[in-house]
């Protein structure tokens, strides 16, 4: 890692403080004995699709994405935030205890009717998940197809600029799309066809975002690659700041 990359990078990003107190949350996993973090980063496991082939991608960007997205929380929160992530299944029992969860190439996304029945039961209980990482019609017509029998009856929404997931610590008016690295490489922004970002949600009955689906943008690079000279700055500025809004909103809605 280029350490002295990364922490001027996050010196630049903290332009703004987060003065608010949040109420502490002991987090557990079945693996480790409990955290006394107020937040921990909790991925989730999956089986994947039959399409994807290139070993498990719940696992992708594992672990330095979590790891210095986190090295960001602690810098620039007052967020209580854990050195490092958990991976969770959504069968394991302690899967309440963590009110934010990540997913990773969400286009691959397979799920059993157990499994559906606990992401269902987890938003409505409150939990907040991130989706990320996926683009193109293809991608997009799997997740949703796993997120029609997770709610058969709600919408996911187009989510304006306005609302309050961009505006809950950082003030992001002006939303950009988030690339991979591999595209970059290439000379573009996109992959699979998914030239246009898309800020995606499904709703509670209250307004409240219990799924924040970001389509044709890959946060989890920009985290990983923060210390990368080969990684544009201003890209993982941008994600630390979608990400901690993300964060920060499943604590307080």
């Amino acid at each position: 890692m280029n350490a002295a990359r990364l922490v001027l990078f996050l010196a630049m990003l903290a332009c703004t403080s987060f003065q608010a107190v949040i109420p502490a949350r002991a987090e557990t996993t079945k693996t480790t004995a409990v955290s006394q973090s107020e937040f921990t980063f909790a991925r989730m496991f999956y089986q994947g699709s039959a399409f994807d082939d290139w070993g498990p991608r719940w696992r992708v960007d594992w672990p330095d994405a979590e790891n210095h997205l986190l090295q960001g929380l602690q810098r620039l929160t007052r967020l209580d935030a854990a050195s490092s992530g958990q991976v969770l299944d959504l069968a394991d029992e302690k899967l309440f205890e963590y009110p934010w969860l990540y997913v990773v190439e969400a286009g691959a996304l397979l799920l059993d009717d157990l499994r559906i029945a606990r992401l269902r039961e987890y938003l409505l209980r409150g939990g907040f998940l991130m989706v990320d990482d996926f683009h193109g019609p293809f991608q997009w017509e799997n997740f949703a197809s796993v997120m029609r029998q997770v709610f058969p009856d709600r919408k996911i929404v187009e989510l304006k600029a306005d609302n309050e997931v961009f505006h809950v610590l950082y003030e992001i008016k002006e939303r950009q799309q988030i690339p991979g690295l591999q595209p970059l490489r290439y000379g573009r922004t996109w992959e699979h066809g998914g030239n246009v970002p898309h800020w995606r949600g499904i709703l509670d009955d209250h307004g409240r975002v219990m799924v924040m689906i970001n389509f044709n943008m890959d946060l989890g690079d920009a985290w990983e690659h923060a210390d990368w000279p080969e990684y544009p700055e201003p890209y993982s500025a941008m994600a630390y700041r979608f990400a901690i809004n993300y964060i920060i909103y499943a604590f307080t809605h």
